[in-house]
């Protein structure tokens, strides 16, 4: 099996790492990986936010966990309430991927500007994590302030979180994968 796929095969969603942070230049590489992501019509209508700041990023994670709270979403409700329960998992470094709203497919765009991340972040023996639920961070009033506070261009909206850190435990072992979600017409 060549190394693409074998990054692809080993990639493993990391929700513990250590508190060391990532050197800028792997940083950058994963950054231009996810530049590089295709986007529909070669749109590239994304943008992120790289955040390594302990203080910020403890204080998205409340601020998130009061909107979950506020929420009608009870499974993420059932979470939080888990003292254990961390939305970016301690990871030293988060970055969030926003979309220009009213553009065709960005959500899709991001979504494969994300995996690019994770793929790289695994080919350097990083850990990563694709976080959904930082989305709950602008369910709120002050949301356009928040946006204005991360640098998220106006006319963009959040899309999804990746998280980023040397792992703090052994990959675990790959679930078993479901082969009849596959049909073929020949």
């Amino acid at each position: 099996m060549n190394k693409v796929l074998q990054t692809i095969m080993g990639r493993r969603s990391i929700r513990k790492y250590k508190e060391d942070q990532i050197s800028d230049s792997d940083l950058k590489t994963m950054l231009e990986a996810a530049i590089n992501a295709p986007s529909a019509r070669n749109q590239q209508k994304w943008h992120f936010t790289v955040i390594q700041n302990r203080e910020k990023l403890d204080s998205l994670s409340v601020k998130i966990k009061e909107n979950i709270k506020n929420s009608d979403n009870e499974f993420l409700k059932g979470r939080v309430n888990d003292p254990a329960f961390s939305i970016f998992h301690g990871a030293p470094t988060v970055v969030m991927i926003s979309g220009e709203d009213n553009t065709g497919f960005v959500e899709v765009d991001c979504g494969l500007a994300a995996e690019n991340i994770c793929l790289a972040a695994s080919s350097l023996n990083i850990g990563s994590c694709v976080v959904a639920s930082s989305e709950m961070l602008f369910e709120c009033d002050e949301k356009e302030k928040i946006k204005q506070e991360l640098g998220i261009p106006a006319g963009y909206s959040h899309i999804v979180s990746v998280t980023l850190g040397y792992q703090n435990y052994e990959t675990p072992a790959a679930k078993p994968r479901s082969w009849d979600v596959i049909n073929y017409i020949k």
